[in-house]
């Protein structure tokens, strides 16, 4: 899957579809291939060749990383241009483990599904929680469970897709494996990426992962309801993130309380 961060091609990537339309089965062939494409679908045909990465010097794992980069990148501008054809709107929701993004969903959801279409791919190394917390709402969601893999890529999404099948006009979210390195790295094909942390991680974490604040379109600040009880300085951080992205939209809120969330749909509106 990538050199860059350890991931082993022998990782197992399951799709399961849990909501959404009739699926008879996760919409793959045993080699991992959509089989129910239509003749728009995003990809006809794909390499699903693997690269395996034996130990070698830097020059070789250099040329191998920038292969694999190479070939994700392609893919994903495919995603973009069969998503852009539809009028589908697709946000790559990265953060760590714990910043509240799948309730951010949940809540965006329940609150926005009765004027706009949601669906959403979920990506976690393992189990369908979270997909079972999506699915609760009413939306279509397929869970991407990547193995040891430490986020998403391209090709995965695409395999999602072709499960989900989102309607034209839809709002697609795509809930990245939690982790603020890897993902940054992988083009998803996605409209926006957001990046969410959480008052309870510290505001010294743009500074702690650049690439993934740099990559970001919007850096959301979730959990501003235990602001009376942490150290967390949501001026330092938005300055910090700055420094890192100029002109970064940085919107506190809090899932909990609703605080914020209006601004958070304004923001999805204008997209």
């Amino acid at each position: 899957m990538c050199t860059t961060c350890g991931c082993g091609d022998e990782t197992e990537t399951r799709v399961t579809a849990l909501a959404g339309r009739d699926r008879t089965s996760t919409g793959l062939h045993p080699d991992g291939r959509a089989h129910h494409h239509h003749d728009d679908g995003p990809h006809d045909h794909l390499d699903h060749s693997h690269t395996h990465v034996a130990t070698a010097a830097a020059p070789r794992t250099v040329e191998i990383e920038e292969r694999v980069l190479a070939k994700n990148d392609g893919l994903a501008q495919r995603n973009r241009s069969w998503l852009s054809a539809r009028g589908i709107v697709a946000l790559n929701v990265m953060s760590s483990p714990g910043s509240g993004k799948t309730s951010l969903l949940v809540r965006t959801i329940h609150e926005l599904s009765a004027d706009r279409s949601v669906a959403v791919i979920e990506g976690d190394q393992e189990t369908l929680l979270d997909a079972e917390r999506i699915r609760a709402t009413g939306a279509s969601v397929v869970q991407i469970n990547t193995g040891a893999g430490c986020h998403l890529d391209a090709e995965m999404v695409q395999k999602g897709m072709n499960v989900l099948d989102p309607p034209s006009r839809s709002l697609l979210f795509i809930e990245n494996v939690g982790n603020l390195v890897c993902p940054a790295l992988f083009d998803l094909g996605e409209t926006s990426k957001v990046v969410v942390i959480s008052t309870t991680e510290g505001h010294d974490k743009p500074l702690k992962y650049p690439h993934m604040v740099a990559a970001a379109d919007l850096l959301v600040i979730n959990k501003t309801d235990l602001l009376p009880y942490v150290e967390f300085d949501v001026e330092a951080c938005a300055t910090h993130a700055r420094s890192v992205n100029p002109g970064l939209p940085v919107l506190p809120l809090s899932v909990t309380t609703g605080a914020g969330m209006d601004a958070w749909y304004g923001w999805l509106a204008a997209l």
